[in-house]
Formats: C-alpha cells, structure tokens, sequence
C-alpha cells in the first residue's frame, strides 16, 4: 500500500511540477523577448510618460501594446500584476517530488555504496545542503564581483566553475541517476530563490517608494534584472537535468559528471542564441548563430564519444540454446540480482519475479528495464554483470519462454 501510494503522489506532483514549470519559463521567456525586443517609442505623448521601449505585437486575432517603464510610470494602475507564484510552485512542487521520489527511500535512489557507502540520513542530509550551499555561494558571487567593471563576466564565469565543481561531488557521491536530478534541482533552487530574496522584493520597495511619492532607487530594478537574466540561462540546464533521469546512457556513464556539465554548457550555448536573436532582429548585435552551432557541436561531439562499445557475444548461449533449456539460467540471474525487491517479501512497482507465470507476465518489462535502459537493478546495488545482461536480451529474443 506504501508502495501504491507513493505511486500516484509522484504522478500528481509530477503533473502539477511540469504544469507549474511550464508557466514559470513560458513568463521567464516571454519577458526575455519583449525586453530584447522593444524598440524606443515613437509617440511624443508616450515619452512624456517616461515609456522607454514598446513593442506591437498580433496573437490570436489581437493587437497587443506592451510599454516599459524605465524606472517609474506616472502613478500605478489599481491592479498590478506580479509574475511569482509560478516560481514558488514550481520550486515547492518539486522539492515534494525530490522528496517522495528520492528522499523518501534514499538509501536505494541516493545511496550508491561503489561511491560512498553512507546511511540514508547522512546522503539525505548532504543532498539537501548541496541545494543551501549552492544558493550561499552563488549570492555571494553576485554581490561581491557584481558590481565590479565587467562584473557581468566575471559572476558568469564564477558561476560556471561553481557548478561546474558542484556536478562533480554530485557525480562522485550520489548515484548517477540522483546526481544529475540533484544539480538540476541545486540550480532551479538557485532560481527560485532569485525571485524570492532579490527580485520580488526590489520591485516591492519600488512600488512603495512610488506609492509614497518617494524617488525611485534603479538599483533594485538592476538588481532584478541581473537575476533574472541569470535565471534564463540556467533554464535550459535546469531542464536537460531533469529529463535525465529517464536516460540512463547519460547518468551511467563512467564519466557522467563530463556528460553534465557538456549537455548543460551546450544549453546555456543555445539559450544565448535565443535571447540575442531578437537584438540582432533590431540590429543592436551580430547574428547569434555562432551560439547556437557552438551548442550543437558540443552535443553532437558528446554523442559520437558515448557511442556504445561493442558487446562482445556471449558464447555457448545462443538464442536457440536458452530457448531449449528453458529459463532456468535467466531464472537463476533473477533470483541473485532482482528477488530483493520483486520477490515474496516485497514487490516494488507491483513487480513479482519468482515464478514462471510472473516472468511471464513481466517479460517486456525486465528486458526494458535491464537490459534497454539498464535502470535496473537501481543503482546496480546487487552487481549485474554485461554477460546476465546479455543473457537476458538473448532468452527475450528467443521468444522469452518460461516452460
């Protein structure tokens, strides 16, 4: 019942995440364009109000207008929106999924013992700090070289060693699988707390300081910008992080850590070229494609270097021979490498093994799971080897007959 319920709380909250996601970076985006897009305004009567940019815009079957405000307009309409709550609940969803997902059972999705044999707790608790740790340090990079001549390039290059050191400890102290969620989730984190400490309240103190008739200090509209911008380029990391963990050949592999931190540069890379392609429309930059194809190049030169080896055939068990003996040896890797959890104590996922008419049944989902993506055994806690592996993908292809 555990087992059931678990189930369908991460099915909801992975629903609500992605529904919740999806408004947060379709905002993020949206107001990426629009500030790269506005063009100074052509009306008198709109630079008397001090309108600094506008854009005309036509979706579905509309004229839009949007204006911005350099620091202030004349006085504050009576309903002012604020862009927040998606990436509050972007973040809360989330951190419940990490939680009923990974923390819930750390010692099996955190815990990988070839890497670091520590308690549940113990990898739990470090987990957890990677996200404080994270934010405390990029903080402090912000404030202290943000304000420096070229401050912009060098917090951008701070950061990026950052997370450049944290995917490493990720990938040497967690399992791959969980590493990967991990750094995901540290950066997202560092994004939401963006809004939350910086953004939201240096528009709150604007908004106050216009509602009293008091000047406007631009530093908290700079501040805000400076944060945001950096949110837009973690986006595309953030998100190749997240989808990860349905491929294990990216988080497998003995040097996933490299893997991390190419895919998520190739990210940022492409996601530079999607906020100056705008600038370049009006002529304020040259043509962004070099971002881009830099991009692409790091992901096509990540995937010819993790082309699979070849597999050497294991011999004396072909196809026809573990037809005709049945499937006892498949039975017998079963019984040392997944009867832990798919057995008469326990069946995780509903997954019983230990008898011919539920291999039977689960015959698709053992070849997927072992053999196609390797997600299980989790972690490889109990020590599959290639050779089972193989012998499993060879009784399957035999038509994965049980008598």
């Amino acid at each position: 019942m555990e087992n059931y319920l678990l189930d369908w709380a991460n099915l909801l909250l992975r629903w609500v995440h992605v529904i919740t996601a999806i408004a947060w970076v379709g905002s993020s985006f949206y107001f990426v364009f629009l500030d790269s897009s506005l063009t100074p305004p052509v009306d008198e009567d709109l630079k008397k109000q001090g309108v600094s940019g506008e854009l005309w815009a036509v979706h579905g079957g509309g004229f839009y207008h949007p204006v911005k405000f350099a620091v202030k307009p004349p006085q504050l309409p009576a309903h002012l929106h604020w862009f927040y709550w998606e990436s509050y609940s972007t973040w809360l969803s989330g951190f419940a999924l990490f939680t009923v997902s990974y923390l819930w059972h750390a010692g099996t999705y955190l815990v990988d013992k070839s890497l670091m044999n520590w308690s549940p707790g113990a990898a739990a608790a470090v987990a957890l700090s990677f996200f404080v740790v994270f934010w405390m340090l990029y903080d402090g990079i912000c404030q202290l070289f943000g304000k420096h001549k070229n401050g912009d390039a060098i917090v951008g290059a701070l950061v990026a060693v950052l997370v450049c050191i944290a995917s490493w400890l990720a990938c040497h102290w967690f399992a791959g699988r969980a590493a990967f969620l991990l750094v995901g989730a540290m950066m997202a984190t560092a994004m939401s707390a963006n809004v939350f400490f910086w953004i939201i309240p240096g528009q709150r103190k604007v908004v106050a300081a216009i509602k009293a008739g008091e000047p406007v200090d631009p530093v908290h509209g700079q501040r805000g910008k400076q944060r945001s911008v950096h949110n837009t380029y973690f986006t595309l990391p953030v998100l190749f992080a997240m989808l990860s963990n349905h491929y294990s050949f990216t988080w497998s592999h003995p040097q996933n850590w490299l893997v991390l931190i190419l895919m998520m540069l190739a990210g940022a890379a492409i996601r530079q070229f999607f906020v100056l392609r705008h600038g370049y429309k009006l002529g304020r930059n040259r043509h962004p494609l070099a971002y881009a194809l830099a991009g692409v190049a790091v992901i096509i030169g990540v995937i010819v270097w993790m082309k699979p080896a070849p597999t050497t055939a294991v011999t004396a068990t072909t196809p026809a021979a573990v037809s005709s003996a049945g499937y006892d040896k498949v039975q017998t890797i079963l019984a040392q490498r997944c009867y832990q959890c798919h057995g008469e104590q326990l069946q995780m996922k509903n997954v019983r093994l230990d008898s011919p008419a539920a291999v039977k049944l689960h015959a698709t989902q053992v070849y997927q799971q072992a053999v196609v993506t390797r997600l299980m055994p989790m972690n490889n806690a109990t020590g599959i080897t290639e050779a089972e592996r193989q012998l499993i993908r060879q009784w399957f292809d035999a038509g994965a007959r049980t008598e």
